[in-house]
């Protein structure tokens, strides 16, 4: 199951030549995900919430209910990657100890966020119970022959069967492209704008 939005908004434009770009995201804008992807029957439920923050007034609350399998929330989008571009992310976490979620990443071709090209793997260590702790992992981009030219961070999911909420913030992404745009989930105000709120597009990977 895929479900995105179908807008991208960069936040984050070119830096100058031969310089690292870094840009962060706390949700403070109204703004949730880009989608999610889920090979089991789970349905994930994103909110802007002001009920945790690890910093500001707002976090991303998700939920999954019913669970089942493992979502893939997607949360940052780099695209205009070569081969040898590094990129680092991390977000802080909270839960009680009943959802973990881990660090991941999902390559993507032609600029595309519904252009699934592989998993790009992640972080093995998962979030700790009972409060905030930060999550972090570093890709190193492998264009796969030229199939590949986005990277998309994500908040992989691990649900208890009492659909406990999670909650995210702070995500911060460096990239040492110089050429790539790092994007975040647009806030409804931007969708409006566009004339696209509400739209959502739902399809399955071939």
């Amino acid at each position: 199951m895929i479900r995105t939005t179908t807008a991208i908004v960069a936040l984050c434009c070119a830096a100058p030549a031969f310089a690292a770009q870094s840009a962060s995201y706390s949700w403070e804008d109204g703004g949730t995900i880009f989608g999610y992807y889920n090979s089991g029957s789970g349905e994930i439920t994103a909110t802007n919430s002001t009920a945790q923050a690890y910093s500001g007034g707002s976090s991303l609350e998700l939920v999954e209910d019913p669970t089942g399998g493992t979502p893939q929330i997607w949360v940052g989008f780099i695209t205009g990657l070569t081969d040898g571009d590094t990129v680092s992310a991390n977000f802080w976490v909270y839960d009680d100890g009943g959802s973990k979620v881990r660090i991941w990443g999902g390559y993507n071709g032609n600029g595309d966020i519904d252009q699934y090209e592989g998993s790009a793997g992640g972080n093995n260590s998962y979030s700790s119970d009972g409060g905030w702790s930060q999550l972090s992992h570093e890709w190193t981009f492998d264009s796969d022959g030229g199939e590949r030219d986005s990277l998309m961070i994500q908040v992989r999911m691990y649900s208890d069967s009492s659909s406990t909420p999670i909650y995210i913030d702070d995500l911060g992404i460096t990239t040492s492209s110089d050429t790539a745009v790092i994007n975040f989930a647009p806030a409804p105000g931007a969708l409006a704008l566009l004339g696209l709120a509400g739209i959502v597009s739902r399809r399955r990977r071939g």
